[in-house]
């Protein structure tokens, strides 16, 4: 909903704007479903490293950045909504970042696992 600014009115916005910030809200959940499903798959389908229980640290990480993905995609949605509904501009994410360094953190420390456990 715009913000009618003379009278302080919520409205409801464009219908293509608001389909818009739900396939982004969908598209991040596909990320989150993703990433959980990767987490699952690293337990029970990676070979065993040398290092007894990284398999299940690596998938736990999996699985946490899925659900923190899923949690943090509510949250934007949610404040899109809102700001669209205000007429105002779209908070600044950091979803983009975090998923970044948490996926870049998880494929060093897999590569360096490999190196030492060969």
């Amino acid at each position: 909903m715009n913000t009618d600014i003379d009278t302080g009115v919520d409205r409801e916005p464009d219908y293509r704007f608001t389909l818009a910030n739900e396939r982004t809200f969908l598209a991040w959940n596909r990320t989150a479903l993703a990433l959980i499903a990767s987490g699952v798959a690293v337990v029970q389908l990676v070979p065993a490293f040398r290092l007894p229980g990284t398999r299940h640290a690596l998938g736990s990480i999996l699985v946490a950045l899925g659900v923190v993905v899923a949690t943090a995609s509510y949250r934007r949605w949610q404040a899109a909504q809102q700001a669209m509904r205000r007429d105002e501009d779209l908070p600044p994410t950091k979803m983009p970042l975090l998923l970044t360094v948490g996926l870049s953190v998880l494929a060093v420390a897999v590569i360096v696992l490999l190196l030492i456990t060969r």
